[in-house]
């Protein structure tokens, strides 16, 4: 991202405030040791993320039509409504994304790394604002995401009690679940395909970034020296979580939905996510090497599905 661009971050009761410091609690001894030395920041830079990654800012401004169908994932409720329960909490999520990589930017002195988090931060602000659009289209279609937005909301305040440093491992444990569904869902299977192909390039266009900044809060967790005990532990709650939301704000939709006993849209979709093709079963063995202590993002080189998706999707975006 170039020196004078600004990363778009919307606007509301949840937006960060970069500046007021006060709104983080003091670091916790227990959790941070020596995460706050000095040595913790060197300049050297000790990452697998190759030279040169540095998360590219794209200023899409997409447009939803009025005649999109309802179900526009492979004609399917359940599916559908997957996403658009996703969708719900991307923009409290990544203004938190945000706020705990930002807190610990001026503690990091290497240059590439900075621009790094520079990249990170606009995208994700860009995300926050693209999926607020969406998730506004869809509630004027009846898809209720504005209570589930506000529940995300409200959770990720509460998360903001907790520690810096454990803050930023929950940023490093979700940046690790969404660049796994973006690589080996999004882009490596036919889901794109499948969709309705005037919403598939914001999903397309979220999965490749995704995976452009898969390392960054990773890299700055390592870098200010982040608890491994942390890193793994937050992981933990976050294997939680997540599931468990998804899941009950996907039955929640479906059940407003009226789709709640289509036993037809349940069966396509839980086979594909976890029969045939099985998708998030495949996730799996990407999951487990998060806890790992060797474990880095870009042990996954990823660059090659990048690169096709790139030329795929890259050129259908509204830029």
């Amino acid at each position: 991202m170039a020196s004078d661009d600004k990363p778009i971050v919307p606007d509301g009761p949840h937006a960060p405030n970069w500046t007021n410091r006060n709104l983080w609690p003091s670091p916790r001894s227990n959790e941070q040791g020596n995460a706050m030395t000095a040595a913790a920041t060197s300049a050297i830079r000790q990452t697998a993320t190759p030279a040169g990654m540095i998360p590219e800012v794209r200023r899409p401004d997409f447009d939803f039509p009025a005649d999109l169908p309802k179900w526009w994932w492979d004609n399917n409720p359940m599916k559908t409504l997957l996403l658009a329960a996703l969708s719900s909490g991307f923009p409290p999520g990544e203004r938190f994304f945000i706020d705990s990589v930002r807190y610990y930017q001026d503690r990091i002195t290497d240059p590439e790394l900075q621009k790094a988090i520079r990249g990170f931060i606009g995208q994700e602000a860009h995300h926050s604002k693209e999926h607020k659009a969406l998730n506004g289209f869809l509630e004027d279609r009846g898809i209720g995401l504005g209570r589930l937005e506000h529940e995300i909301a409200m959770f990720m305040d509460r998360l903001r009690k907790l520690s810096p440093e454990r803050q930023l491992a929950h940023t490093v444990a979700v940046e690790h679940f969404t660049a796994m569904m973006a690589e080996e869902f999004l882009l490596k299977f036919n889901a794109l395909e499948e969709m309705d192909p005037r919403m598939a390039p914001i999903w397309a266009w979220h999965a490749i970034e995704e995976a452009e900044h898969k390392a960054v809060a990773f890299d700055v967790y390592k870098a200010i020296g982040g608890s491994e005990f942390v890193r793994v532990t937050e992981m933990m709650a976050v294997s939680v979580l997540f599931p468990l939301f998804s899941t009950i704000h996907l039955v929640q939709l479906m059940k407003e939905a009226g789709e709640l006993g289509n036993l037809k849209a349940w069966a396509q979709g839980l086979n594909y996510f976890y029969g045939t093709p099985g998708v998030f079963r495949k996730l799996l063995p990407a999951y487990f090497k998060f806890y790992s202590p060797n474990f880095h993002p870009w042990h996954t080189d990823s660059r090659g599905l990048l690169a096709k998706a790139k030329a795929k999707w890259l050129s259908r975006l509204p830029l």
